[in-house]
Formats: structure tokens, C-alpha cells, sequence
């Protein structure tokens, strides 16, 4: 790959966060519910209402606000949280490792699971197999994420015990080494496999069409021709060459997948940043807010430019320039 045209995408990074937090910020401060309040309480008087505003600096016009936040932004200071009273770097840094754990499990899962489901799928179009997993796939996309954390939770941890229910650990036991990985994975597997769901059954169904196509080509039939199974047309073929509407999916889909881990960790109280923008919300914590918009914002631009990258390892015949 042209090293000029990853330049360019990097540059084109700045304009691109600078405007959603233009948007962010003016969106945030014309929210309804004033933060001092949330943070100060309903029984404050208007002297120390007042004094709040000041130390928050909110008695300022909005756009001496915004010009302020920006230039502490390009220093890279993001604030401190007007509930917590901590840098909002910190308190970000402190979740980070927990959510992308959720969503590095969970992209894995849907990921392989989803080719693997389409492959098998589409080896036999229209037969039991392939009517089951498409039908699968059709339920689990529709299913709401909240709805089916919340179901899993009642019907496997509640009943069968298997996994935990709450948190990333056990807080009644302390364990080192290699029992607290294997305490963390089985707190882990059940909320990445419910994160995981809605994206296997649409890795599955782009999977199952692109391979289908391909195996419908020209010169899949000249490589059968030629004495090639129809296994190892479809995996040394068919499958390499589907691949790339999956890559596109997979590299939109990590700003729906940090949504739906929003819902998750709450429900199973996972200490990620899905719970840190819940609680943000709630209490009106603006720097808190713009901090995480200004995260995921940039953590998306870079998964598009990720996603070009491997579009050039999956298929050479493409180059950027």
C-alpha cells in the first residue's frame, strides 16, 4: 500500500474528530438539564449555583466554552469530570482494557462464527443446513441486544450456573496467575456471546451470499473442471474472494458494536466504558461526554483505515493511491 495515501487518511483524522465534536459539544450544552444541578442537587441555593457555574466555568458564553475545551483538546487535556472531580484520560484509560476486551471477544466470535456458518450454509444452498443457519441468522439479527442480554442472563446464568452473573471477576475470591485469566474468560463468554449474536447472523447472511456468487463464477467451474473439489474450490476460492463485503461489514460495524456494548455491560455490570457514558448521561458530566465522543470518534476513523488496509491484504489486485 501506497504509504502517501496512509498519510492522507491519517490527516484526514483531524477534520473529521474536529467536526464531531463541533456537533458533540453544541448538542451536549443544549441538552436539556442543567449539570450543575445533577451534580449539586435540587436543594443548592443561587449563591452556590452560582459559585458551581463559576468553577466549572459554564457562567461563560458557549462559544468561549467550546474555544476553551478545543485548545485544552489540542494539548491534550479532555477536562476533569464535573462528578467524579478526576481527568477525564484517567477515568477513560481505567475502562478502556475492560470494553475492548468485550469487543475484541465479541468481534472473534462474530467474526470466524460467521464465516464459518455462511461457508457451511452455502455448501448445500437451500438443503436443512443451510435453511437452519439462514433462519438462525434471521432471528439472532432481529433480536435486540438489551433484550437478549437480559434473557441469557435469566435462562443460563440464573438456571444453569455456568457462567457468573455480574462483573469481570469474582469479588469474593482472589485469585493470581492463570486462575484469574480463567475467572475473567468465564466472566467474559456470556456477555461476549450475546454482544457477539446480532453480528454473526449478519457476517453469516453476507458470507453465505458472497460465497454463493462466487461459486456460480466462471472460473470456479473451469478449476472443477480441472479436477478441483468443490470443498477446495469453495475454501482456496469462493472464500477468499467473499470475504472482502465481510471485511467492509466487519470495519463499519465497531460504532454499532460499541453501542450495543453500552446495553450489555450494563446489564451484566461489566466495567467498561458502556457504563461510564450510562452514568455520564445521567448526571450530566460534560467533559465526561465529549471525552468518550472524542474516544470512539477516533477509534472509528482508524477502524476505516484498518479496514483499507486489510482490503489490500485480501485482495492484491487492489491499490490505494
Amino acid at each position: 500500500m501506497n504509504r502517501r495515501y496512509v498519510i492522507r487518511r491519517l490527516l484526514q483524522v483531524l477534520p473529521a474528530v474536529a467536526s464531531i465534536l463541533l456537533v458533540t459539544f453544541v448538542v451536549v450544552h443544549a441538552a436539556p438539564g442543567d449539570p450543575v444541578v445533577a451534580v449539586a442537587g435540587e436543594s443548592g441555593n443561587a449563591e452556590y449555583y452560582a459559585f458551581m457555574r463559576e468553577k466549572f466555568g459554564l457562567d461563560r458564553p458557549v462559544v468561549a466554552q467550546f474555544w476553551t475545551y478545543s485548545s485544552n483538546v489540542l494539548r491534550g487535556d479532555l477536562g476533569t469530570s464535573f462528578v467524579q472531580g478526576q481527568d477525564v484520560k484517567d477515568l477513560i484509560a481505567e475502562r478502556v482494557p475492560a470494553t475492548l476486551l468485550l469487543m475484541g471477544s465479541a468481534l472473534l466470535i462474530s467474526t470466524v462464527g460467521g464465516i464459518a456458518l455462511g461457508a457451511l450454509a452455502a455448501r448445500r444452498p437451500f438443503g436443512p443446513l443451510d435453511l437452519s443457519v439462514s433462519t438462525g441468522a434471521l432471528i439472532g439479527y432481529a433480536l435486540p441486544s438489551f433484550w437478549l442480554a437480559q434473557l441469557a442472563m435469566l435462562t443460563i446464568a440464573f438456571r444453569t450456573g455456568w457462567f457468573p452473573i455480574q462483573g469481570m471477576t469474582d469479588a469474593r475470591a482472589d485469585y493470581s496467575g492463570m486462575a484469574h485469566y480463567v475467572d475473567v474468560a468465564r466472566h467474559l463468554a456470556l456477555p461476549a456471546m450475546v454482544l457477539a449474536a446480532s453480528e454473526v447472523a449478519l457476517i453469516t447472511r453476507i458470507a453465505r451470499t458472497g460465497i454463493l456468487a462466487e461459486m456460480n463464477s466462471d472460473y470456479i467451474r473451469v478449476a472443477q473442471a480441472k479436477g478441483l473439489s468443490e470443498s477446495g474450490a469453495l475454501v482456496h476460492h469462493a472464500l477468499r474472494n467473499a470475504l472482502l463485503p465481510v471485511v467492509t461489514v466487519v470495519g463499519t460495524r465497531i460504532g454499532f458494536l460499541f453501542s450495543g456494548a453500552v446495553l450489555v455491560e450494563t446489564v451484566f455490570g461489566w466495567p467498561g466504558l458502556g457504563r461510564l457514558v450510562l452514568s455520564a448521561a445521567q448526571t450530566r458530566d460534560h467533559p465526561l461526554l465529549l471525552g468518550m465522543v472524542l474516544m470512539v470518534a477516533f477509534s472509528l476513523v482508524l477502524a476505516n483505515l484498518l479496514t483499507d488496509l486489510v482490503y489490500s491484504r485480501v485482495d492484491p489486485r487492489i491499490r490505494y493511491r
